[in-house]
Order: C-alpha cells, then sequence, then structure tokens
C-alpha cells in the first residue's frame, strides 16, 4: 500500500467515525437533549406548575409577574385585545425571567401558532378542542419536522433561547390542549391519546356554562372525572384552576391574573396598615 493510499483510508476512517460515533451515543440513550423548558423539567419530576394570567400589554406588569414566582405566564390572546406585537415586546422585555412564556391562542390555525412559537412561547394553550384534528394541528404547526409542519423562518426565538434552538424547539415546546364542552369531554380519550400533547387541561368554568351544571352538580363531576381519568390513562399531564391544586392528579395550575392580583395585594397591604394604626392607638405611639 503507498503512503498515499494508507492516507486516503486513514481520513477515511476518522471521517466515518465521527459520523458513527454520534449517532451511536445518541441510539444508546448517552447523549442528552438540552432542557430549558423548565416547566416541562419540572413535571417530569412530579412537581406541581402554577402559571399567573396576563391579560395587559404592558411590559413592566409582564416583568412583575415573570419575577413573581410562577412558573410560566398565562398570556391570555383569546380573550383579551393583545396582539402577537405587542406579547413579542413583553416576552423579550423579560427574556431571562424564570417564568416561562405559554400563549393561550384564539385558534389552532397554523399562523396563529406559527407567530406564537416564532415570538419564543414554549407552551402553546388551545382553546375550545372538540375535535383528534384540532390536537393534531396544534401538534403539527407547534413543532418542526419530522414531527410536524412547522416552518422555519424569522424571530425572536432563537435570541431568546438560544443557537440551538432548531434542534432542541421540539422537546421543548409544549402543547396544552383545553376541554371546555361536553363534545370534548365525549373525546376526551382520543385527544388525550394524540402524540405530542402534553397537558389535557379541564376547563372549569366553561364545561359549568356549556352545561348550565352547578359545579357541585354529580353530573358536572362526572365530566371533570371522565377528563382525569381518560388523561391519567393516556399518559398525559392534568390540567385545571389554581383552586384544584389540593385536587388528586392536577399538575399544571392556572393562577391568578395581574388584577386578581392587584386587588388581592392592595386588600392585604391595606389590611395591615389599618391594624398597624390600630395597635399604635392601643399603646399609645404616635
Amino acid at each position: 500500500m503507498t503512503a498515499k493510499q494508507v492516507f486516503l483510508t486513514s481520513a477515511l476512517c476518522a471521517v466515518t467515525c465521527l459520523l458513527v460515533l454520534p449517532a451511536a451515543k445518541a441510539q444508546n440513550g448517552s447523549s442528552k437533549m438540552r432542557m430549558y423548558n423548565t416547566v416541562k423539567q419540572k413535571l417530569k419530576e412530579g412537581k406541581q406548575v402554577v402559571g399567573g394570567t396576563i391579560y395587559t400589554d404592558d411590559p413592566n406588569i409582564y416583568c412583575a409577574m415573570a419575577e413573581a414566582g410562577f412558573d410560566f405566564l398565562w398570556i391570555e390572546m383569546q380573550h383579551s385585545p393583545l396582539m402577537y406585537d405587542d406579547v413579542a415586546k413583553m416576552i423579550w422585555a423579560c427574556k431571562d425571567a424564570p417564568a416561562i412564556p405559554f400563549i393561550r391562542i384564539p385558534n389552532a390555525t397554523e399562523g396563529d401558532i406559527q407567530k406564537a412559537v416564532d415570538i419564543g412561547a414554549l407552551g402553546i394553550v388551545v382553546p375550545m378542542v372538540h375535535t383528534v384534528e384540532e390536537a393534531q394541528d396544534a401538534v403539527k404547526y407547534a413543532k418542526y419536522p419530522p414531527i410536524g409542519r412547522r416552518s422555519r423562518g424569522g424571530g425572536q426565538y432563537d435570541e431568546i433561547w438560544g443557537g440551538d434552538y432548531r434542534e432542541t424547539a421540539n422537546e421543548n415546546v409544549m402543547i396544552v390542549v383545553m376541554i371546555e364542552s361536553p363534545e370534548g369531554v365525549a373525546m376526551v380519550d382520543k385527544i388525550a391519546a394524540v402524540p405530542g400533547i402534553d397537558v389535557v387541561f379541564a376547563a372549569s368554568g366553561d364545561i359549568g356554562s356549556f352545561t348550565g351544571w352547578e359545579r357541585t352538580d354529580p353530573r358536572y363531576m362526572k365530566l371533570i372525572k371522565r377528563v382525569h381519568d381518560e388523561t391519567l390513562k393516556a399518559g398525559k399531564i392534568l390540567g385545571g384552576p389554581f383552586s384544584w391544586s389540593d385536587r388528586p392528579d392536577f399538575m399544571f395550575l392556572q393562577g391568578p391574573s395581574e388584577t386578581s392580583l392587584i386587588e388581592t395585594g392592595a386588600e392585604v397591604e391595606l389590611t395591615g396598615a389599618a391594624a398597624g394604626k390600630n395597635e399604635d392607638v392601643a399603646t399609645g405611639d404616635r
């Protein structure tokens, strides 16, 4: 064998090793995908997560909420006039905050989902899910190929989550489907079974609104139990309102809004101030 042949053979072996070893490493499970969605990580560890709800377009309020201790922020775009430009600015203003941005989109359309993930949301909350197709669409439009058909375009996602976003997004972006009607409850077993769905959320208020039943009504409770049972059977995370945090198996919880927190905070402060004033009078302090 000539020196040239020896060189070419060695080079070929080196290239082969570079291609084969990473693949073998990944196949053996020793290569770990980078996880920056702390909500997903906490849920994997069996921890409850709570999200504060945002209706305003004020970045200062968003940042205050994002730094307040919530695991995520539920950015409300179904029942608010918020636009994607507003939300993009809020997410960017506190891109290093610990609370992960989740967006409740108006519909599971390609346009809504594409915009939501492009501006940096790591959670897509899909309202009014009645059919398997709606759940499948949510996964399809939020995930890059080969899982979905999300296109790769401009956005602030990689500036927030890193240069390897394209390679890691499918693992980090979560899909939450909301069951809000008797039709959705009837299909919940099939909806929960859709690959790529992470959380099935029992929408307590709308299930009552659509049925006209009080939350203490046995018929209402039966619907909630079905959502509970079928979600767990499918191996998915069960979601609900924060008021259900003490109920078994509810792990993904929607917390209060900024207006509710301001009202509560004002009440606490004013009550505390009044109590302090009365104590000063009683002790003779002025």
